[in-house]
């Protein structure tokens, strides 16, 4: 029999049922798949971010009409700037962009990363470091970066977060390689999914079963 138990103040919480609603937020062919594993993820990262902007309501809802405009998210999240502006602009542009021309050049990009010393030959990294700023980051090949260019650097379009952690946990823990995922499986490897998405870092494993 396969029992884990989470221990906070003297209680406990079969974590079983949580695999159970891994498995009904699917088919509940009493096996988690990858897509119900990413669909689980998705959801506690939802409902974490709920439970983030219900606790800090007051710091978005600037002008207290009990809503959240995109000024409001935008400047409690990155703070006061210019309209048309984006976060990275005044920081990390202006930061590198040394010749002031509205650009980072290649050796600018360097620079931030290198000082070279009298007499010392460059590094095979710096060379690296060249190449990608040749191959990703100067988007549309004219050798320097502007402001999106910078931007997506800096700030690259989001992954499907949930699907690489689905991705990883049913790796680590189909143990028959499978490809999917039993009760057994998930609850032998436990401790993996205590510090996952998958149980909001463990803090499912202390809430009520309702809540979940």
């Amino acid at each position: 029999m396969y029992v884990v138990t989470w221990d906070p103040d003297n209680g406990h919480v079969d974590t079983r049922k949580i695999v159970d609603r891994m498995d009904k937020a699917g088919d509940g062919d009493g096996w988690v798949s990858l897509a119900e594993l990413r669909a689980w993820i998705a959801h506690t990262q939802q409902r974490h971010i709920r439970d983030s902007v219900s606790a800090a309501w007051n710091t978005y809802d600037t002008d207290r009409d009990g809503r959240v405009g995109w000024e409001e998210l935008r400047n409690a999240t990155y703070g006061h700037y210019e309209p048309g502006a984006t976060p990275w602009d005044p920081e990390t542009l202006e930061d590198l962009d040394k010749n002031k021309d509205g650009y980072v050049q290649v050796e600018e990009y360097i620079a931030d990363l290198y000082s070279e010393e009298p007499g010392e030959g460059e590094p095979a990294w710096v060379q690296t470091e060249r190449e990608q700023f040749r191959d990703f980051r100067d988007l549309n090949k004219d050798g320097r970066l502007d402001a999106s260019e910078v931007g997506h650097w800096v700030l690259p379009p989001s992954q499907d977060q949930p699907r690489v952690e689905a991705y990883h946990l049913l790796h680590e823990s189909d143990a028959d390689k499978d490809g999917r995922l039993s009760k057994a499986e998930i609850l032998g490897n436990w401790n993996m999914f205590v510090g996952s998405q998958a149980t909001n870092y463990g803090e499912d494993l202390t809430r009520h079963h309702d809540e979940l």
